[in-house]
């Protein structure tokens, strides 16, 4: 790809993804900008990516033919209202933002534009994210797929609507955090029980890895899989019980419950 990507947004996210197309080749890095408050930030990425970088938001947003808003979603308003008239008319807008919507962008830019809403999350650090993809009416489908193979550089995608968007949040951009919980609570067991800690997390992330593939690439429901674990009168079936005693699944529902209401009461 010979457009220019820009990066409104220094943090992890912006720094994963444009570290994803870079690797896979998608783009040159010498075809990606970034810019941010922090000279620290852009330091690092000209170091560990080599991409250009800046201090001016305006030049970022006056280079981009793809622009990605990788800022937190209280600075929408201040960095979209610093831009707005130095964006290319014809450029396709990233926003990577809880709580802001399709139409609270275009209400912010003032006039009609090309928006990609996107929800990844933190694995992209890995190339492993799982990231929803809404179009606006803008979008052509040629530029939604031009779009998706960036997106794909650094992970999984899946064009959603945007009426799906709180549960999108629950159950894959915030999700990463109840899975880190789980291990490292698995990890605690194992060093209770005398393995030191570093294999404790080895051993526990491997198996929360080889589980997702095996769901992923098998296709076989998730129960089915536990049930080929579960011997009878066997361990695992013994740490199920107590899993189910303990209210394990109902509370993984719970937290998405909250985690979708909150996504909610930030979109109103």
């Amino acid at each position: 790809m010979e457009k220019i990507v820009g990066f409104i947004g220094a943090g992890n996210m912006g720094y994963a993804i444009g570290g994803g197309m870079v690797s896979s080749g998608i783009v040159k890095k010498e075809n990606i900008i970034y810019s941010d408050a922090s000279d620290e930030r852009l330091k690092k990425i000209h170091e560990e990516i080599g991409t250009k970088t800046s201090n001016s938001n305006l030049l970022v947003a006056n280079e981009s033919d793809i622009l990605f808003l990788a800022v937190k979603p209280d600075m929408y308003p201040k960095v979209i209202e610093e831009i707005k008239d130095y964006v290319k008319k014809d450029a396709i807008i990233i926003t990577i933002a809880a709580g802001v919507k399709l139409s609270k962008t275009r209400e912010l830019f003032g006039k009609d534009m090309k928006v990609v809403r996107i929800m990844p999350n933190t694995p992209a650090l890995v190339k492993e994210s799982m990231s929803a993809v809404m179009p606006n009416e803008f979008i052509s489908q040629e530029e939604l797929q031009e779009v998706l193979v960036l997106l794909n550089s650094f992970g999984k995608t899946e064009v959603v609507s945007e009426s799906l968007i709180d549960g999108v949040i629950a159950v894959s951009g915030s999700s990463p955090a109840y899975v880190f919980m789980m291990i490292e609570a698995m990890g605690d067991a194992a060093v209770a029980s005398g393995m030191d800690r570093k294999r404790a997390y080895k051993f526990a992330a491997q198996a929360v890895l080889g589980s997702a593939k095996m769901v992923l690439e098998t296709g076989i429901h998730p129960g089915e899989l536990k049930d080929m674990v579960c011997s009878p009168k066997g361990t695992t079936i013994e740490a199920v019980k107590k899993l189910e005693e303990c209210g394990f699944r109902n509370a993984i529902m719970k937290a998405m419950e909250v985690c979708e209401q909150k996504s909610k009461d930030m979109s109103k």
